[in-house]
């Protein structure tokens, strides 16, 4: 069952009021607290409280960065899996891999998935988050696998006429619906195979650096 949470939709950090010093580690110290309490307990028993005591500040401290809880939690997957992880080697094969496997090893290095069945839930009744949550962290990622598979056309490795919203489904789904379902595991070499089945479907007979 998703939380309830009352509060208003998540905002990036924010200044302390009345010109205080803003204690800049606390945004690392909260993501760390999540990902511990998420290692512990799902994401359905996550607090405030929780999170403010188990990073060492306050519940206001935590209000004044993020609004309501799922904000801290979309701060921490967010430095957890970054936001523009598709390198630029002037290969696409290692572009691409390079970015899902950067998907890949901060789903399973951290507790992190933990939160994504939840979050998701909470989507579906708080569109300002959903909002936050694809303006901080999904389309970025997006953009970022867009920009590499642009840089493969123009090299011609692939074909100009592939689909620029589907493709990137294609990569990152797996790895998400694996993490969502749990039916199958995330393992050592699921990024790699995802990777070549899609360039398989999208490889022009030109591309000459895909192995």
């Amino acid at each position: 069952m998703s939380q309830q949470h009352s509060d208003a939709a998540p905002h990036p950090a924010r200044a302390a009021p009345g010109g205080r010093p803003r204690d800049k580690t606390i945004d690392d110290r909260a993501t760390q607290a999540v990902l511990t309490l998420l290692g512990r307990g799902p994401y359905t028993a996550l607090t405030m409280e929780a999170i403010a005591v188990t990073a060492g500040t306050s519940k206001p401290a935590l209000r004044r960065r993020w609004n309501s809880l799922p904000g801290v939690v979309v701060h921490a997957l967010i430095s957890v899996l970054g936001t523009t992880p598709t390198l630029d080697t002037g290969c696409v094969r290692c572009d691409l891999l390079a970015g899902i496997s950067n998907l890949a090893d901060g789903l399973t290095s951290s507790s992190v998935a933990n939160a994504l069945p939840g979050l998701v839930s909470d989507f579906a009744g708080d569109s300002e988050l959903k909002a936050f949550f694809f303006r901080e962290y999904f389309e970025p990622r997006r953009n970022s696998t867009r920009a590499a598979l642009e840089r493969a056309i123009a090299r011609g490795e692939i074909y100009k006429t592939i689909d620029m919203e589907l493709t990137p489904d294609l990569l990152a789904a797996p790895l998400y619906y694996r993490a969502l379902f749990g039916h199958q595991p995330i393992d050592a070499g699921l990024a790699e195979r995802i990777v070549l089945s899609v360039l398989g479907g999208i490889a022009s007979p030109d591309g000459n650096r895909l192995h």
